[in-house]
């Protein structure tokens, strides 16, 4: 099978495809907007599903890997939804006790594709942990169109709740070390953010992918060292960053930021068009470098 990329589709398409995505426009929003570019309904269509995902294409490191073992646990939340519920991986023959991570999803829960960065976090020898942030709605539904119309249902007060009960248990699982990061792509970025703000000491390294910014009075409150990805097409969340920027200098916080020139959001999920190889495998180069030396030793 062929992949195709971003540079297959008119800017107009991508910049329509990222509202839809986000629930700015529906699907019908989608289709009509794509058809008015020359493509008629049939083209439209066939544009939608050559975007949507194929998760057998992105995924790297099968569930049954024999160098990882992963199950499905919940923690307590009691502030939350009672209970956090996810999918933790480990490597299969850890030697001694390990720093976690935190892996948190786009604004579709727990998929198939998240599911696979847990395990290659997995295989970089830390203890990760997927939560599902649908899971009170009954979990990531195996449709990605569907997950995109309960991700508004979800009480965000008490999902942001359950992310902290979920990185405070994983931080005090019997084989972890103690020391947390964090990982998140787009609605994920933003809670890296989130939880760097409300963590303070307790989060020992973040990496916000193309994530949402907090606000700029709460980024004094961060303690530990950021890793910031950006796409460089990405007019929406970029808009957000100079803000932040100044509030991160101002405060006199640790962090690197990087804009990967001419990709679109959404640059490492490794399932679609816009994912674009090159910048995926540097800025992931870059956030296990970051892991290694924040949460080790």
């Amino acid at each position: 099978m062929t992949r195709k990329t971003a540079k297959d589709f008119h800017p107009e398409v991508l910049k329509s495809f990222d509202l839809y995505v986000h629930g700015d426009i529906d699907r019908r929003g989608f289709l009509d907007r794509v058809a008015r570019l020359g493509l008629g309904a049939g083209g439209a269509a066939a544009t939608l599903e050559a975007l949507s995902p194929q998760f057998a294409l992105g995924e790297q490191v099968k569930k049954d890997d024999p160098r990882i073992k992963g199950e499905r646990i919940e923690f307590s939340s009691p502030a939350g939804n009672g209970t956090v519920k996810g999918y933790l991986v480990q490597p299969a023959n850890a030697q001694g006790k390990l720093p976690t991570v935190l892996v948190i999803h786009e604004n579709r829960g727990l998929n198939p594709n998240i599911e696979d960065v847990a395990r290659r976090v997995a295989l970089a020898n830390f203890i990760a942990f997927a939560p599902d942030g649908l899971a009170p709605l009954g979990g990531y539904p195996g449709d990605e169109d569907k997950a995109r119309e309960l991700f508004p249902k979800l009480d965000q007060t008490k999902t942001r709740a359950d992310f902290i009960a979920a990185a405070g248990a994983l931080k005090k699982l019997p084989n972890a070390t103690g020391k947390l990061g964090a990982v998140g792509f787009c609605y994920g970025g933003g809670i890296v953010n989130f939880l760097a703000t409300k963590l303070g000491a307790d989060l020992n390294a973040g990496v916000p992918f193309y994530g949402a910014q907090p606000p700029a009075d709460e980024v004094k409150n961060i303690k530990a060292p950021l890793l910031i990805h950006y796409a460089g097409e990405d007019e929406r969340i970029n808009a957000g960053w100079p803000a932040y920027e100044a509030a991160l200098k101002e405060a006199g916080i640790d962090y690197q930021a990087f804009i990967y020139p001419g990709v679109q959001h959404g640059f490492y999920n490794d399932t679609t068009p816009r994912y674009d190889e090159a910048a995926a495998k540097l800025a992931w180069g870059r956030t296990i470098d970051f892991f290694n030396a924040h949460l080790r030793g």
